[in-house]
């Protein structure tokens, strides 16, 4: 129980900052999302948003988030980089769409595998934020041959390995359920009043992520479905089957006392099972909004990614 307990407070802190940042930009920013997409493509799980020249780089966010995410980042590459920043539909102000029914994340990557294919990119660069990493990760290891490189940002191949390394997913299962049901169940109102009680059940985390996110961060299935997913999806086993050159970029501290102090030997043990070995970059001073937490430090991170 204690172990589980664990791996709870972890996940579930992280989950706060995953959703909680989701979306600034808001309407204005889906509606030039939908109104940049390709007319080539449509898709009911994403929305891609095209801007820049150059050579291809697809960005991915993470969990309730946008592509409004990466703003400053696609600031500083658009006038070299052709950029296809992903949204998926049930986040922020999108509508669900084919999210609303079954599994997500594994349909996402179908999609922008799919993306790749008709829109004509040539072994594209890609970046994944926390749940996009899990999708960039998908993509490189089921079309190994179409994809140029991979650089995942504060996501790991199974997120509760960074709570517990010895984490399964039978540890995770039943918090995952709970979890599920608190965001598919409950109105934003319950949520917040029931956060105490829930938090105190489970270890005394669900009150901090409940009462910070408020669940604004989009579609409450699509949500629910998502967070599931991205605290029991194990990706390890499907390292080996990329052969994209990957960079892991993660948050990282000096202190001690923080917890991210212990992330450098975190990651090199999540990503251990690469064929090639990973590109570690550690940003210091950020937590799992690495790119705005420290946006200049990441932009450098990326050219480096990219060169």
């Amino acid at each position: 129980m204690e172990h589980r307990r664990n791996i709870l407070k972890g996940l579930m802190a992280g989950s706060a900052v995953w959703a909680a940042t989701g979306a600034p930009g808001g309407a204005q920013a889906q509606a030039q999302a939908e109104a940049r997409a390709p007319g080539r493509f449509q898709s009911r799980r994403i929305v891609v948003e095209t801007r820049g020249r150059g050579a291809d780089l697809i960005l991915i966010p993470g969990l309730a988030s946008t592509s409004a995410v990466w703003s400053r980042t696609a600031a500083g590459l658009a006038d070299r980089r052709r950029l296809h920043l992903v949204s998926v539909r049930g986040f922020g102000e999108l509508a669900a769409g084919a999210n609303a029914d079954g599994a997500i994340l594994g349909a996402v990557a179908g999609e922008v595998r799919r993306y790749i294919v008709e829109a004509g990119l040539r072994r594209p660069a890609i970046i994944g934020h926390s749940m996009g990493g899990l999708v960039a990760l998908r993509v490189a290891a089921d079309a190994p041959d179409r994809v140029g490189r991979v650089m995942t940002v504060d996501a790991s191949p199974f997120f509760p390995a960074l709570i517990s390394p010895g984490a399964t997913v039978g540890d995770v299962e039943p918090i995952a359920q709970v979890a599920y049901q608190a965001v598919q169940f409950l109105g934003d109102e319950s949520l917040r009043g029931h956060g105490r009680a829930l938090g105190l059940e489970l270890g005394g985390a669900a009150d901090a992520v409940l009462g910070s996110m408020g669940w604004q961060g989009g579609d409450r299935q699509v949500l629910a479905q998502a967070l599931y997913e991205v605290m029991t999806v194990d990706l390890r086993h499907r390292l080996p089957d990329i052969t994209a050159p990957v960079t892991v970029v993660y948050g990282w501290s000096p202190d001690e006392a923080s917890p991210r102090s212990r992330t450098d030997s975190l990651f090199r043990r999540a990503y251990a099972s690469l064929p090639r070995p990973a590109t570690f970059e550690r940003i210091e001073g950020a937590e799992h909004m690495v790119m705005i937490d420290q946006p200049a430090r990441f932009l450098a991170a990326v050219e480096r990614f990219l060169a």
